[in-house]
């Protein structure tokens, strides 16, 4: 959701001030180190939420205990509280860097406390960090996977966790069936979309620009898959209703962004006059603009009258295992 310098489709330059010098190529390896601060944080952000999820285990207090009675034993089930926190941390960068995706392409407010080139770059390295944090949520569920795979040999465990993570429809148990492909798809969106932004000047900069917009695809595919399968929002209490809180100030920019565009080519203006492509385009940017207001609404209503699509918490919590394990 940067900005580029090229002119705008209908020929007007960008503002002066939102343009980079002349020649000037933003490199990936300098992103890279520019993004270590960022990770770092994002590692300790991780093992906070670490052992506040083992700390709540122990406790018996887990949400996560109550939806899967069977895993009350942090020192056993590690990884799995590990891809959960990293988890959570990988929603909150991609929280932090659409926000400032939206912050880059929509009005700019009349104060920023930092300035637009450092608000480009958090954006970059946020978005390398949200990468990184996604891949090792996806890289412990499957180590715990092998683990838990304990009737067959190594070579058919490391089989069963990389397909049941990696391989869209494979896991068969439960919500998983349409939880894991939704992360899974988020995923394999999210990476070639935001590495993409670094051969802008091979693909052309309105290309990229195009494809960069279905990064918000990414994000909301990130947080149903957390609905769906994030046990510690699974039942309809605050946790889950902070979670579609969160979600109000991203599509509140993201209205704003589609009703005042930062480039001209993107502004609605008038359907009258033009040609049949321009028409539809026009036409495609109304839909945008009245579902994203929509998506406000919803927003709204779900907060405010509490049916956020949460499980009731049963008397009798169920005793099942992820799935049946593999035998031979």
């Amino acid at each position: 959701m940067t900005s580029d310098t090229r002119p705008d489709e209908d020929g007007a330059a960008a503002p002066p001030a939102r343009e980079r010098p002349p020649g000037e190529r933003v490199a990936l390896r300098a992103d890279l180190r520019s993004a270590l601060p960022d990770a770092t944080a994002a590692v300790v952000v991780t093992a906070l939420v670490f052992a506040f999820l083992w700390a709540r285990m122990e406790s018996g207090a887990s949400d996560t205990v109550a939806v899967m009675p069977f895993m009350d034993d942090a020192g056993t089930y590690w990884m799995y509280l590990l891809s959960q926190a990293f988890g959570w941390s990988g929603l909150l960068w991609a929280w932090g860097t659409v926000m400032f995706g939206l912050l880059l392409s929509g009005p700019r407010p009349d104060r920023l406390p930092v300035s637009r080139r450092v608000l480009e770059r958090w954006h970059r390295t946020t978005s390398l960090t949200t990468m990184a944090l996604m891949f090792a949520h996806a890289l412990m569920f499957a180590a715990e996977l092998v683990r838990y795979e304990t009737k067959v040999d190594w070579a058919e465990r490391l089989w069963v966790g990389f397909a049941d993570t990696f391989v869209p429809g494979w896991y068969d148990s439960g919500t998983g069936r349409i939880a894991i492909p939704l992360g899974q798809g988020a995923l394999y969106l999210a990476i070639p979309l935001g590495l993409l932004f670094y051969v802008r000047h091979r693909i052309g900069a309105n290309t990229w620009r195009r494809l960069h917009r279905f990064v918000i695809v990414v994000y909301v595919l990130s947080v149903w898959h957390t609905l769906l399968y994030g046990t510690n929002v699974w039942y309809g209490e605050w946790p889950r209703t902070v979670l579609w809180l969160l979600q109000l100030p991203v599509a509140v920019l993201l209205l704003l962004r589609l009703l005042r565009p930062a480039r001209r080519a993107e502004r609605l203006g008038s359907a009258g006059g033009r040609g049949g492509a321009a028409r539809s385009g026009w036409w495609l940017r109304a839909a945008g603009r009245v579902a994203a207001a929509a998506v406000v609404v919803g927003l709204v209503a779900v907060v405010v009258s509490g049916r956020d699509g949460g499980r009731d918490r049963p008397d009798q919590p169920p005793a099942t295992a992820p799935h049946t394990q593999e035998t031979d």
